[in-house]
């Protein structure tokens, strides 16, 4: 595997070294030993999927709040994906940064997660499956999130969103977020 960081504290690229013959390829996707060496999460408690049917479908940008922040491993293992976080730690040096990478079932990069970051997606094909390896269980009191449009961050979608969930349209401004979090007794973001 080809590790890569990248300019968001804690986010690397992970590319794998595929073996080629004449039936195809093998490459290893995870082995403890190398990421342990870097100082990356060995352990995830929770394997996941989505599908997603149209291209331009947008699902972010989501987090979980402490003390149930995740790291993700983010794979596409069907169609391709434009992946985006946004760094939401206050102590960090790309605090409100935001970066993104395109992940295909072609090439096969992974997209390590740190803690502290929401994630999302936008579908570059029709029927993409997106497969994440998760550190923490899932507390749905810690789910957050904030506007995929969110003027405070600026991301730049390749394309509007064709399809994005109720939810995910109504998460708030990140100025409307912070006073969620005041109100609620959480850190600053």
């Amino acid at each position: 595997m080809q590790f890569t960081p990248l300019k968001i504290e804690g986010a690397w690229a992970i590319a794998p070294v595929r073996i080629e013959d004449e039936r195809g390829w093998f490459a290893r996707l995870f082995c403890e030993e190398e990421f342990a060496e870097r100082g990356l999460e060995t352990r995830f408690v929770q394997h996941s999927a989505s599908f997603s049917r149209v291209k331009g479908t947008l699902r972010g940008m989501h987090y979980q709040k402490e003390p149930h922040s995740e790291t993700k491993l983010v794979s596409c293992v069907q169609g391709r994906i434009w992946d985006v976080i946004i760094d939401m730690r206050p102590d960090s040096p790309s605090y409100l940064d935001w970066m993104s990478l395109e992940l295909s079932a072609e090439e096969g990069t992974q997209f390590y997660i740190p803690q502290g970051c929401a994630h999302g997606f936008q579908t570059l094909t029709d029927d993409v499956i997106v497969h994440y390896l998760i550190s923490e269980f899932h507390a749905p009191d810690a789910s957050g999130g904030i506007r995929f449009d969110d003027p405070t961050i600026g991301i730049d979608w390749p394309n509007p969103p064709t399809v994005i969930s109720p939810k995910d349209l109504s998460w708030p401004f990140l100025s409307r977020e912070r006073q969620l979090f005041e109100t609620a007794g959480f850190p600053e973001l």
